[in-house]
């Protein structure tokens, strides 16, 4: 399932119905406007550069990085043929330069064919692309959400969502997997759709009245 627009007004008319709590969310935040990213390899880029570092930081080295390949836009081809040294001079760490050169490696050979991806299920697309160096369970919700538009993933593993949870249902501390479920029990089968509205929720207690709109990474 994809965003549609007739799919995503069921799925914002099924979480109004289910779940008061985000009830109350919806009519802050406003409309769903997530669209799903065409570019999916920059996406995967992204989400290793961004690990452990701040956004700034992790702006400042996509720049440098696409620097290298102007005038044209970093693929697996051009970024796949710099060598570590380049990749380091951008200020990717040895292990993040390890792990964009196993991504390009492998969309080059076809081992993580991207433009088929899409046609998987939900849990095939993770076992693929768990297969890169530094790409985890969690990346690969992102990408499910982000980039292929599916409606039903809850990543538990991601902090936002959990202290979205916490903070509008009342918990105590951050829910474990088991309560993190139940709650989400209601939202199904649009979970994606629910945790970009928690995403939404941490954004207006942090700036107010203005939300953010796209990936948290």
């Amino acid at each position: 399932m994809r965003y549609s627009r007739d799919r995503v007004d069921l799925a914002v008319k099924h979480l109004r119905a289910a779940d008061p709590v985000l009830r109350a969310v919806i009519r802050r935040v406003g409309p769903f406007t997530l669209r799903p990213q065409r570019d999916r390899f920059g996406m995967l880029v992204r989400s290793i550069i961004s690990q452990q570092i701040s956004v700034l930081a992790a702006r400042s080295i996509r720049r440098r990085l696409e620097s290298l390949v102007l005038p044209e836009r970093p693929s697996a081809e051009n970024l796949g043929s710099l060598s570590l040294e380049q990749l380091r001079s951008a200020g990717l760490s040895p292990q993040k330069s390890s792990y964009l050169a196993d991504l390009c490696g492998r969309v080059r050979d076809g081992r993580l064919d991207l433009r088929t991806i899409g046609r998987q299920p939900d849990e095939a697309v993770i076992a693929d692309l768990v297969q890169v160096k530094g790409i985890g369970r969690w990346t690969a919700q992102m990408f499910l959400i982000f980039a292929l538009g599916r409606l039903d993933v809850l990543p538990h593993d991601d902090l936002g969502v959990r202290a979205a949870i916490r903070r509008l249902y009342g918990l105590a501390e951050l829910p474990d997997r088991a309560t993190s479920e139940r709650i989400a029990r209601p939202w199904r089968p649009f979970a994606s759709v629910a945790s970009w509205y928690c995403w939404r929720s941490i954004d207006l207690a942090r700036n107010g009245d203005k939300p953010e709109q796209g990936y948290p990474v």
